[in-house]
């Protein structure tokens, strides 16, 4: 059983240099005086107080810390106090910008010009001031100059006096903002790719222009031989790996061995694996983030890492065919535990498939949670699983599943035993408790490399994880002459009988975690039946995350500027600027790649 005294829940640290965005509110007002401006103030002042505090306890980063929300000194009713509010936000941090108003305001001249900050306006939808009549104007400025803006406005009328946010107005401001602090969060942040291409995966062809134009981040390449000096060298905390090994002999259960007698390692050769593995995982995370204990040692330069918010490492197979599998070092990192407690997990892509961690740091910035790599390996009919098992599927398993299992990369997170409200959940860190990290723990099973696929030994984590979870899988591919585009699957996590799961799983590799995945069908396209879902998936590899975050992923998609090339999310909790609807309002898929290519990439 793993210690649950070993883990700890950390506090929340950011770990990566650069400021955490903040969400500017704007606070727009009709800019006539004597009398008109001045019986605005305090409901104007009011609505921009309520969004700051609705996002402040509703939102926080993926790293635990509080979002921050800074409002405008005074009410904007002209250019001026439109540049001195851009001036305050620029010291400030701000990120993501929010306009709010009650009423008529002067257009252009009170709209927010930043062409990086994602921005949304709320006008308040009542009869005594037209704020609505405002909202149309502004949104048409925006259109007009090519700064995509997101259209709030409630349902219902509220009256002049109602300081409350009306629930269908609260969901679209969490979701912009939400999506927004994720475009924000990623601008000025490092892709590091630890090796190169694996095995020809063209995700693993890792895209500078890509990252640039369309994610603000700069992309860091190292030689997996990097691992070789600092092992030798000896550049990497010892006192934290003596610490890490106990932690790993004591809480990570060795498997069964399913090599053959005559290839499988002898025990001194595994448990030097494991101690090979165990550095790899330390080494890794410095070169990420960095690890002031390397400078005390005479190391400044390796002390300093790469500001990578996402990595990938190459691996296969010019890696693994000598040395052990990063396997353990992609799990643990990905995960949101390891020897130094509960903390925020470190994103980690196998085979250095940059797009398919793409997906993996969206996911992880909308949910704080940890992510799930994996194989998109089978498509299991429910006659090809009655012919084989002779069960019949049940449930959201009639219509077919999807096996999603890869080489033991995926976050331990993935075993579904974290609970909300007693139901199988992934959880953000600071929600997690130590007997439920120790329960994903206890779930694991650390096997001995398939030394078919890995000729240099170490270990791959195997799992099962429980049925009744709500994910998202997604992917992101890049097309010739068209660039990026976002595959989205909402669905759910299932359960097979314990014999029926081991008579599927052994056909494959019993020593990688299995996810059996159920997604959504609408009845069309590619979400006719769950083989058109497998059979459009646009590569080998995709990622779920936890909850059902298809339109959250929409709406970060299209401040980027990615179109989606299909979903399954049902149309009225999609949410995107609103000038999209100019590009074929009957036709919203056609009009989100048509938006995407007019406006080109955030960055250029």
């Amino acid at each position: 059983m793993a210690t649950v005294n070993d883990l700890r829940v950390n506090p929340p640290q950011e770990r990566l240099i650069g400021r955490l965005p903040k969400v500017g509110i704007r606070p727009a007002i009709d800019g006539r005086r004597r009398g008109v401006r001045e019986s605005l103030e305090g409901q104007t002042m009011a609505m921009a107080q309520a969004v700051a505090q609705l996002l402040s306890e509703n939102l926080r980063h993926a790293n635990g810390l509080p979002v921050e929300c800074v409002i405008a000194d005074t009410c904007i009713g002209g250019v001026a106090e439109a540049a001195q509010t851009a001036a305050k936000f620029e010291r400030e941090g701000v990120g993501v910008s929010i306009t709010v108003t009650p009423c008529w305001c002067y257009g252009a001249e009170t709209m927010d010009m930043d062409p990086l900050i994602p921005k949304a306006v709320w006008g308040f939808n009542g009869t005594e001031r037209p704020g609505a009549v405002y909202l149309a104007a502004v949104l048409a400025a925006h259109n007009q100059k090519g700064l995509p803006a997101f259209s709030i406005y409630g349902r219902d009328v509220q009256d002049a006096g109602d300081r409350s946010i009306p629930p269908d107005v609260r969901e679209k401001l969490i979701q912009f903002a939400r999506a927004g602090l994720a475009v924000a969060t990623m601008r000025g942040k490092s892709y590091l790719a630890m090796g190169g291409v694996s095995m020809g995966i063209a995700g693993s062809i890792v895209d500078t222009e890509f990252f640039e134009s369309y994610l603000g981040m700069r992309v860091e390449m190292i030689d997996m031989s990097e691992f070789v000096r600092r092992m030798e060298e000896g550049i990497y905390d010892k006192e934290e790996y003596a610490r890490a090994l106990a932690w790993v002999k004591a809480n990570c259960r060795e498997g069964k061995d399913y090599n053959s007698p005559e290839e499988q390692r002898s025990r001194s050769q595994k448990d030097r694996d494991w101690e090979t593995v165990v550095k790899m995982a330390i080494i890794a995370r410095d070169l990420m983030v960095g690890n002031p204990r390397l400078a005390e040692m005479g190391f400044g330069e390796e002390a300093l890492g790469h500001n990578a918010i996402l990595s990938g490492f190459q691996g296969q197979r010019q890696w693994t065919d000598h040395f052990p599998n990063g396997d353990f070092m992609e799990a643990i990192l990905n995960s949101s535990f390891d020897w130094n407690g509960i903390r925020q997990p470190y994103l980690v892509a196998t085979e250095n498939d940059s797009l398919n961690g793409v997906v993996m740091l969206f996911g992880h910035l909308l949910t704080n949670t940890a992510q799930v790599f994996a194989d998109v390996r089978t498509y299991w009919s429910p006659e090809a699983v009655k012919r084989v098992t002779g069960y019949e599927l049940t449930g959201r398993a009639a219509g077919g599943i999807i096996h999603l299992i890869n080489s033991g990369a995926a976050a331990l997170d993935g075993t579904g035993l974290q609970r909300i409200n007693g139901q199988p959940a992934i959880k953000p860190f600071w929600e997690i408790t130590p007997e439920e990290a120790a329960a994903c723990l206890d779930a694991t099973t650390w096997y001995p490399a398939r030394v078919g696929y890995f000729r240099g030994g170490g270990f791959s984590s195997g799992f099962r994880t429980v049925g009744g979870m709500p994910v998202t899988m997604a992917r992101v591919n890049l097309i010739k002459g068209l660039g990026p585009v976002l595959q989205i699957a909402e669905g759910w996590t299932v359960d097979l009988p314990d014999e029926v799961h081991h008579i599927l799983n052994e056909r494959t590799d019993p020593t990688w975690p299995t996810t059996w995945f159920a997604p959504n069908l609408t009845g069309s396209g590619p979400f006719k039946d769950v083989y058109s879902v497998m059979y459009n998936w646009g590569a080998n590899h995709g990622a779920f995350s936890y909850g059902h975050i298809g339109a959250e992923l929409i709406t970060l998609a299209s401040m980027l500027r990615i179109p989606v090339a299909m979903h399954n999310v049902p149309e009225e909790r999609i949410f995107r600027p609103s000038v999209w609807g100019a590009f074929g309002a009957m036709d919203p898929q056609g009009a989100d790649f048509r938006a995407c290519a007019a406006f080109g990439p955030l960055y250029g």
